[in-house]
Protein backbone atom coordinates (compact mmCIF):
# COMPACT_ATOMS: atom_id res chain seq x y z
CA UNK A 1 0.00 0.00 0.00
CA UNK A 2 2.61 2.55 1.10
CA UNK A 3 5.29 1.39 -1.32
CA UNK A 4 7.07 4.74 -1.12
CA UNK A 5 8.00 4.13 2.52
CA UNK A 6 10.78 1.82 3.64
CA UNK A 7 10.07 -1.82 4.40
CA UNK A 8 9.06 -2.17 8.05
CA UNK A 9 7.80 1.41 8.34
CA UNK A 10 6.12 2.48 11.56
CA UNK A 11 2.88 4.47 11.62
CA UNK A 12 1.11 6.69 14.14
CA UNK A 13 -2.58 7.67 13.86
CA UNK A 14 -4.14 10.50 15.87
CA UNK A 15 -7.91 10.46 16.32
CA UNK A 16 -7.91 6.66 16.11
CA UNK A 17 -11.34 6.42 17.75
CA UNK A 18 -13.07 8.32 14.93
CA UNK A 19 -14.45 6.84 11.72
CA UNK A 20 -11.56 7.77 9.44
CA UNK A 21 -8.95 7.25 12.17
CA UNK A 22 -10.18 3.71 12.77
CA UNK A 23 -10.16 3.09 9.01
CA UNK A 24 -6.56 4.29 8.79
CA UNK A 25 -5.54 1.89 11.54
CA UNK A 26 -7.31 -1.04 9.87
CA UNK A 27 -5.73 -0.28 6.50
CA UNK A 28 -2.22 -0.01 7.94
CA UNK A 29 -2.62 -3.16 10.01
CA UNK A 30 -3.40 -5.01 6.79
CA UNK A 31 -0.25 -3.73 5.07
CA UNK A 32 2.49 -6.40 5.44
CA UNK A 33 5.15 -3.72 4.92
CA UNK A 34 4.00 -1.85 8.04
CA UNK A 35 5.89 -3.12 11.08
CA UNK A 36 3.66 -1.39 13.61
CA UNK A 37 0.77 1.05 13.77
CA UNK A 38 -0.04 2.97 16.94
CA UNK A 39 -3.49 4.52 17.24
CA UNK A 40 -4.02 7.21 19.87
CA UNK A 41 -7.02 9.25 20.95
CA UNK A 42 -8.58 10.77 24.03
CA UNK A 43 -9.67 7.29 25.10
CA UNK A 44 -6.35 5.48 24.52
CA UNK A 45 -3.44 4.92 26.87
CA UNK A 46 -1.35 6.87 26.35
CA UNK A 47 -3.81 9.42 25.08
CA UNK A 48 -4.04 13.13 24.46
CA UNK A 49 -6.51 16.01 24.53
CA UNK A 50 -6.38 18.69 21.82
CA UNK A 51 -7.27 21.29 24.46
CA UNK A 52 -4.42 20.26 26.77
CA UNK A 53 -0.88 20.69 25.46
CA UNK A 54 0.64 18.97 28.49
CA UNK A 55 -1.23 15.78 27.57
CA UNK A 56 0.29 15.91 24.08
CA UNK A 57 3.79 16.40 25.46
CA UNK A 58 3.33 13.47 27.85
CA UNK A 59 1.97 11.25 25.07
CA UNK A 60 4.91 12.12 22.80
CA UNK A 61 7.36 11.33 25.59
CA UNK A 62 5.74 7.93 26.15
CA UNK A 63 5.67 7.04 22.45
CA UNK A 64 9.28 8.00 21.78
CA UNK A 65 10.34 4.42 22.51
CA UNK A 66 7.97 3.13 19.79
CA UNK A 67 9.46 5.37 17.11
CA UNK A 68 10.88 6.66 14.98
CA UNK A 69 7.76 6.94 12.85
CA UNK A 70 7.67 7.08 9.07
CA UNK A 71 3.98 7.87 8.65
CA UNK A 72 1.87 10.10 10.90
CA UNK A 73 -1.82 10.61 10.16
CA UNK A 74 -3.81 13.21 12.07
CA UNK A 75 -7.52 12.44 11.76
CA UNK A 76 -8.66 14.78 14.53
CA UNK A 77 -11.26 17.49 14.05
CA UNK A 78 -14.74 18.63 15.02
CA UNK A 79 -17.52 20.28 13.02
CA UNK A 80 -20.29 20.29 15.62
CA UNK A 81 -19.21 21.73 18.97
CA UNK A 82 -21.27 21.38 22.12
CA UNK A 83 -24.27 20.41 20.02
CA UNK A 84 -23.95 23.46 17.77
CA UNK A 85 -23.26 23.11 14.06
CA UNK A 86 -21.55 25.57 11.71
CA UNK A 87 -22.93 29.09 11.39
CA UNK A 88 -24.83 29.93 8.22
CA UNK A 89 -25.12 33.71 8.67
CA UNK A 90 -23.13 36.55 10.24
CA UNK A 91 -25.92 36.99 12.78
CA UNK A 92 -25.05 33.58 14.22
CA UNK A 93 -21.41 34.40 14.93
CA UNK A 94 -20.40 33.82 18.54
CA UNK A 95 -16.87 34.57 19.76
CA UNK A 96 -16.63 31.62 22.14
CA UNK A 97 -17.84 29.19 19.46
CA UNK A 98 -15.35 30.48 16.87
CA UNK A 99 -12.46 30.35 19.34
CA UNK A 100 -13.41 26.80 20.33
CA UNK A 101 -13.41 25.77 16.66
CA UNK A 102 -10.00 27.38 16.18
CA UNK A 103 -8.59 25.64 19.24
CA UNK A 104 -9.81 22.17 18.26
CA UNK A 105 -9.24 22.35 14.51
CA UNK A 106 -6.12 24.52 14.21
CA UNK A 107 -4.24 25.15 17.46
CA UNK A 108 -4.50 21.59 18.79
CA UNK A 109 -3.30 19.90 15.59
CA UNK A 110 -0.41 22.38 15.27
CA UNK A 111 0.67 21.45 18.79
CA UNK A 112 0.61 17.78 17.78
CA UNK A 113 2.98 18.75 14.98
CA UNK A 114 5.16 20.57 17.52
CA UNK A 115 5.47 17.63 19.89
CA UNK A 116 5.44 14.67 17.50
CA UNK A 117 7.34 15.84 14.42
CA UNK A 118 10.63 15.24 16.32
CA UNK A 119 9.60 11.56 16.43
CA UNK A 120 9.74 11.32 12.62
CA UNK A 121 12.58 9.26 11.17
CA UNK A 122 15.53 11.18 9.75
CA UNK A 123 17.44 10.61 6.53
CA UNK A 124 14.58 8.82 4.73
CA UNK A 125 11.13 9.47 3.35
CA UNK A 126 8.53 10.29 5.98
CA UNK A 127 4.94 11.51 5.66
CA UNK A 128 2.74 13.69 7.86
CA UNK A 129 -0.86 13.73 6.65
CA UNK A 130 -3.49 15.93 8.31
CA UNK A 131 -7.19 15.87 7.54
CA UNK A 132 -8.23 19.35 6.50
CA UNK A 133 -11.26 20.43 4.43
CA UNK A 134 -11.94 22.08 1.10
CA UNK A 135 -13.93 24.75 2.94
CA UNK A 136 -10.61 25.91 4.40
CA UNK A 137 -9.57 27.15 0.96
CA UNK A 138 -9.90 30.94 0.82
CA UNK A 139 -9.75 30.98 -2.98
CA UNK A 140 -12.34 28.21 -3.34
CA UNK A 141 -14.90 29.84 -1.01
CA UNK A 142 -17.88 30.54 -3.24
CA UNK A 143 -20.82 29.83 -0.94
CA UNK A 144 -19.93 31.62 2.30
CA UNK A 145 -21.24 30.45 5.65
CA UNK A 146 -19.58 28.03 8.07
CA UNK A 147 -17.53 30.92 9.48
CA UNK A 148 -15.79 29.29 12.41
CA UNK A 149 -15.07 25.99 10.67
CA UNK A 150 -13.78 27.69 7.51
CA UNK A 151 -11.58 30.03 9.54
CA UNK A 152 -10.22 27.15 11.64
CA UNK A 153 -9.33 25.05 8.61
CA UNK A 154 -7.73 28.03 6.86
CA UNK A 155 -5.69 28.69 10.00
CA UNK A 156 -4.79 25.00 10.20
CA UNK A 157 -3.54 25.09 6.61
CA UNK A 158 -1.31 28.09 7.33
CA UNK A 159 0.11 26.50 10.48
CA UNK A 160 0.72 23.26 8.61
CA UNK A 161 2.40 25.08 5.73
CA UNK A 162 4.67 27.02 8.07
CA UNK A 163 5.56 23.87 9.99
CA UNK A 164 6.30 22.00 6.77
CA UNK A 165 8.86 24.60 5.70
CA UNK A 166 10.69 24.21 9.01
CA UNK A 167 10.48 20.40 9.02
CA UNK A 168 11.99 20.28 5.51
CA UNK A 169 15.17 21.94 6.74
CA UNK A 170 15.96 18.92 8.93
CA UNK A 171 14.08 16.27 6.96
CA UNK A 172 14.26 17.20 3.26
CA UNK A 173 12.57 13.92 2.30
CA UNK A 174 9.48 14.72 4.40
CA UNK A 175 6.06 15.03 2.78
CA UNK A 176 3.54 17.17 4.66
CA UNK A 177 -0.01 17.25 3.34
CA UNK A 178 -3.37 18.82 4.17
CA UNK A 179 -5.97 16.30 3.02
CA UNK A 180 -9.55 16.75 1.84
CA UNK A 181 -11.17 13.35 2.48
CA UNK A 182 -14.45 14.13 0.74
CA UNK A 183 -17.76 13.63 2.51
CA UNK A 184 -17.35 10.52 4.61
CA UNK A 185 -19.93 8.49 6.51
CA UNK A 186 -19.05 9.55 10.05
CA UNK A 187 -20.49 11.18 13.15
CA UNK A 188 -18.82 14.47 12.12
CA UNK A 189 -20.57 14.65 8.76
CA UNK A 190 -23.81 12.79 9.57
CA UNK A 191 -26.07 15.88 9.40
CA UNK A 192 -24.62 16.84 6.01
CA UNK A 193 -24.42 13.48 4.20
CA UNK A 194 -25.43 13.15 0.57
CA UNK A 195 -25.89 10.12 -1.63
CA UNK A 196 -22.22 10.21 -2.65
CA UNK A 197 -20.73 9.91 0.87
CA UNK A 198 -17.72 7.62 1.06
CA UNK A 199 -17.33 4.69 3.41
CA UNK A 200 -14.53 5.41 5.91
CA UNK A 201 -12.46 2.47 4.65
CA UNK A 202 -12.73 3.71 1.06
CA UNK A 203 -11.74 7.24 2.12
CA UNK A 204 -8.76 5.94 4.07
CA UNK A 205 -7.55 3.81 1.15
CA UNK A 206 -7.84 6.75 -1.23
CA UNK A 207 -5.97 9.11 1.07
CA UNK A 208 -3.17 6.62 1.69
CA UNK A 209 -2.82 6.13 -2.05
CA UNK A 210 -2.60 9.89 -2.55
CA UNK A 211 0.03 10.25 0.18
CA UNK A 212 2.01 7.38 -1.31
CA UNK A 213 2.33 9.29 -4.58
CA UNK A 214 3.24 12.74 -3.25
CA UNK A 215 6.81 13.93 -3.64
CA UNK A 216 8.65 16.12 -1.10
CA UNK A 217 8.95 19.74 -2.21
CA UNK A 218 9.90 21.56 0.96
CA UNK A 219 6.35 22.77 1.52
CA UNK A 220 2.95 21.45 2.53
CA UNK A 221 0.60 20.21 -0.20
CA UNK A 222 -3.18 20.67 -0.13
CA UNK A 223 -4.86 17.82 -2.02
CA UNK A 224 -8.17 16.00 -2.20
CA UNK A 225 -8.86 12.27 -1.95
CA UNK A 226 -8.38 11.91 -5.70
CA UNK A 227 -4.93 13.48 -5.59
CA UNK A 228 -6.04 16.77 -7.13
CA UNK A 229 -4.47 19.97 -5.73
CA UNK A 230 -6.72 22.43 -3.92
CA UNK A 231 -5.93 26.16 -3.95
CA UNK A 232 -4.91 27.48 -0.57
Amino acid sequence: MMQSLSEGYRALVFGASGAIGQAFVRALQSDPRCAAVCGVSRQSSPGFDLLDESSMAACAHTLTAQGPFHLVLDATGALTLNGRGPEKRLEELDAAHVLHALHLNAVGPSLLLKHFSPLLASGERVIWGKLSARVGSIEDNRKGGWYGYRAAKAALNMLLQTGAIEIARRRPLAVVAALQPGTVQSALSQPFLGHDALRPDDAAQRLLSVLNGLQPNGRAQFVDHQGQPIPW
